[in-house]
């Protein structure tokens, strides 16, 4: 690792589960001090007695529900009393989701909820987080922001139209807000995961484990821990070095919809 991390802070959202819990583990074992952001508290808590116990490093658990600016005012009061002086080193816009697999032509009522929920968690959110704690990276000129897109912000699939358009917003936001901060010295980068094996389908499938399952039935997916590598990684680079965008497959997938499977 070129960059040291060690007793810097770096917040994550959506750290309750999946990319984000293996991201803090990730950055926690660097010496990172931590704020951890999601709705599911009592989680949170879990996850930061244990990444205290192992790492020694701080982290502070938090409430923040992408979708309610009061929620990410509050987050941000948090973040900027944990940072003090030393600011924010590294932010993981990592809080997601994806709701069901209408098509668009034949959604429903509840379908269209879904797509609202989409947009204010994926988009709307995102721009939550980067309004509140961007500008104090930029005041400072350093840090290293890291929005996880998706291989579904790249191609887009029938019955994910929404879903992808969403993903799609997170890599244009993300390539502009490099434009805009050219010259401050804060890095952007976008990761974008193939099919990743964490709660997502789970959420996708509101809960059918069986429909959930079938998505990496026969294939070997990666894991949470494989995007926090690559989350680590870009993190670690010398400060000159930005990675704009990477985008992670498995082995058995070249694209959204061509996926090896097994028999």
């Amino acid at each position: 690792m070129d960059h040291d991390l060690k007793g810097r802070v770096a917040v994550i959202t959506g750290a309750s589960a999946g990319i984000g819990e293996a991201t803090a583990e990730r950055l926690a074992a660097q010496g990172m001090d931590l704020v951890l952001g999601a709705r599911r508290l009592e989680r949170l808590e879990e996850i930061a007695t244990r990444l205290r116990e192992a790492h020694g490093v701080a982290v502070t658990p938090a409430v923040l529900d992408v979708c309610d600016a009061a929620s990410c005012d509050a987050f941000a009061r948090t973040v900027a009393d944990v940072a003090a002086d030393r600011g924010v080193e590294v932010l993981v816009g990592n809080a997601g989701l994806a709701r069901g697999v209408a098509r668009l032509a034949e959604g429903t009522a509840d379908d269209e909820r879904d797509w609202e929920t989409m947009f204010e968690t994926n988009v709307m959110g995102l721009l939550r987080v980067i309004r509140r704690l961007v500008p104090d990276m930029v005041a400072r000129r350093r840090g290293t922001v890291v929005n996880v897109g998706s291989l579904a912000g790249i191609e887009t699939y029938e019955g994910g139209g929404v879903y992808c358009a969403t993903k799609s917003s997170v890599r244009v936001i993300s390539r502009a807000l490099r434009l805009e901060l050219l010259g401050t010295g804060v890095k952007v980068s976008c990761v974008n995961p193939g099919l990743v094996e964490t709660e997502f389908s789970m959420v996708r499938f509101e809960g059918d484990q069986a429909k959930a399952d079938s998505v990496y039935a026969g294939m070997t997916p990666l894991t949470g821990d494989d995007i926090a590598a690559s989350i680590e990684w870009i993190a670690s680079l010398p400060r000159p070095m930005n990675i704009e965008e990477v985008t992670l497959y498995p082995t058995d997938q070249v694209s959204a919809q061509k996926v090896h499977r097994s028999t």
